[in-house]
């Protein structure tokens, strides 16, 4: 080699590293990337997923969705944090559940905020307080001071999710007589609700919305701050009498993308990417107005610091209705 092509040789190879990595960052993904919902197909988080990911598709390539529903989400997320072959490809529709399973679960081998990269909420939403429509009470009075008398049952889509953590806070905060039955997902617990089998939920909106403006469930109140535009009339339960104890009730449901810790910065930055594109569409707005949901904004750490402060929340809802295992 001459030995001006010595001299130069290192700085040709520095000019080109920049180039490299910017090559590499491009070739994300370069396998098929899943996209877990850790509850089982029909309720609000399989259907979100399945619109996210045709999003997704449109930008990155083909995106998988794959169901794994069990313990109230913490099987599929434990998995998830396991990492393992294909976990820098995988991801996951996270949930309150992914907040709640550590609060009520004690010997849970993951970290719900330090084993994963936060990389966007997509949308949040309110839960209603829902009865059958030939359900014999109109309002949350009348629900309360029937479920002093006698035993009551509420369903959920199971162990853990918001839509039990709701039931059990309302349970402890009227000192009613309730009994939690769990199902696998929405999709589970809708037709029992429906029939009448039990007797009232915390369902998350998109869920029971249709059924609500059908007139096969009546929606008694809201468990959000503030009353839903899509729900005129229906007044949450924080700001019913106070004398029903009900001032401090709150809970809402977030739904947001993460991934195991394995996962390559140029994977996070890519999905972040795709999703900046595609979330601002005027058909994906529609998509959750249908839902009766509000578009997020929080990624990266600003979603870890949102996800940190509903665990700390949950933490509070559980000690109020002394759950934990």
């Amino acid at each position: 080699m001459k030995p001006i092509v010595k001299r130069l040789l290192p700085l040709l190879l520095g000019a080109t590293l920049p180039l490299a990595s910017v090559a590499q960052a491009a070739e994300w993904p370069t396998d098929t990337v899943r996209l877990v919902v850790p509850y089982a197909p029909g309720g609000t988080t399989d259907v979100l997923s399945r619109k996210v990911a045709d999003l997704l598709q449109k930008e990155i390539g083909t995106v998988v969705v794959e169901n794994r529903p069990g313990a109230g989400s913490t099987m599929a997320t434990g998995q998830l944090a396991r990492g393992g072959r294909g976990a820098d490809h995988t991801i996951a529709m996270a949930s309150p559940g992914h907040t709640i399973g550590p609060v009520i679960y004690k010997n849970l081998p993951y970290d719900p905020v330090k084993d994963f990269k936060f990389i966007r909420n997509v949308i949040e939403i309110p839960n209603v307080m829902v009865v059958p429509a030939n359900s014999p009470y109109n309002s949350v009075e009348e629900f309360i001071k029937a479920a002093k008398e006698k035993e009551m049952t509420f369903s959920s889509a199971g162990v853990g999710s918001s839509i039990h953590m709701s039931g059990e806070l309302f349970k402890a905060m009227t000192n009613s007589n309730m009994t939690h039955v769990p199902f696998r997902g929405s999709g589970e617990a809708l037709p029992a609700l429906l029939s009448g089998d039990v007797d009232v939920s915390f369902e998350n909106m998109p869920a029971v919305l249709s059924h609500i403006k059908s007139g096969k469930l009546r929606a008694l109140a809201v468990t959000s701050a503030e009353p839903s535009p899509y729900l005129p009339g229906v007044e949450p339960l924080s700001k019913l009498d106070a004398d029903l104890g009900l001032t401090d009730f709150v809970t809402t449901a977030w739904f947001g993308l993460v991934a195991d810790d394995s996962m390559p910065d140029e994977g996070v930055q890519a999905l972040q990417d795709a999703l900046d594109k595609q979330l601002g569409n005027q058909s994906f707005k529609d998509f959750v107005a249908q839902l009766g949901g509000e578009l997020a904004t929080e990624e990266g750490d600003a979603f870890r610091e949102y996800v940190a402060e509903d665990v700390k929340r949950w933490q509070r809802v559980a000690g109020q209705a002394e759950l934990g295992q």
